[in-house]
């Protein structure tokens, strides 16, 4: 079943010159799918994927998320939609801080309301899954890049979210850590069949994508699923 589907996207940025960023994309997403979203700078797959997430706002068409159309939610029901729906990871980590890491993963919970007992047992359980459980109570500026962004992931894990969206997020990794990073998320899809959506220039998440969907000038010029 498509758990993302954009039907007719626009997404243009007025100017001397109109910029279309994202030009007409009809896309499907089902669940459990490993998919890269690539393209030369200026493609339009950040824009695509913060559409998705319900960043940014088209400028027309549609995109429905579980068969609710989130274009037309209006902005509360919408950061709403992202905090039970969507997890994101971004380039540049945005942990808070002053919180450890226990708190930068269980603070998408607190803001759920869920129940403080169920918020530390998936938080153990998420820094564990990720490598992380004997850094519970270490603060960001006391983890590598490669360990803040395990973080991310955990914590855009911990509301449940039907997908999971990457901007470049290996863009300030090394190649190890980028390694065990796509270990990680390729660990989750399979096990535990969560999909994800990456906005990407790097080759090593191409080669690990089962589908690569890529754009030029805000359109679809290829969209290719490996066996």
């Amino acid at each position: 079943m498509n758990i993302i589907e954009t039907r007719d996207l626009h997404k243009v940025y007025e100017g001397v010159v109109p910029v279309h960023a994202v030009n007409g994309v009809d896309l499907q997403i089902e669940e459990g799918e490993f998919t890269a979203i690539v393209g030369p700078s200026g493609s339009g797959k950040t824009t695509l994927l913060n559409i998705i997430g319900g960043l940014d706002q088209p400028s027309s068409g549609n995109i429905l998320v579980d068969a609710i159309d989130i274009s037309s939610l209006s902005q509360n029901q919408m950061i709403d939609f992202r905090l039970q729906n969507i997890g994101f990871v971004f380039q540049a980590y945005n942990l808070i801080p002053v919180l450890t890491a226990k708190e930068n993963v269980e603070f998408v919970m607190l803001m759920q309301k869920r129940p403080k007992a169920e918020r530390e047992k998936r938080t153990e359980e998420l820094l564990q899954a990720v490598g992380l459980g004997d850094k519970i109570n270490t603060r960001p500026n006391q983890l590598s890049g490669g360990q803040q962004q395990r973080v991310a992931v955990a914590r855009a894990l911990a509301s449940k979210p039907k997908f999971v969206l990457a901007d470049e997020p290996t863009a300030n990794l090394d190649s190890q850590s980028t390694a065990q990073l796509l270990d990680i998320m390729a660990e989750l899809n399979e096990k535990e069949n969560i999909t994800f959506v990456f906005s990407t220039h790097d080759q090593r998440v191409i080669d690990r994508a089962k589908r690569v969907i890529t754009l030029e000038d805000g359109k679809i010029v290829s969209d290719e699923r490996k066996n």
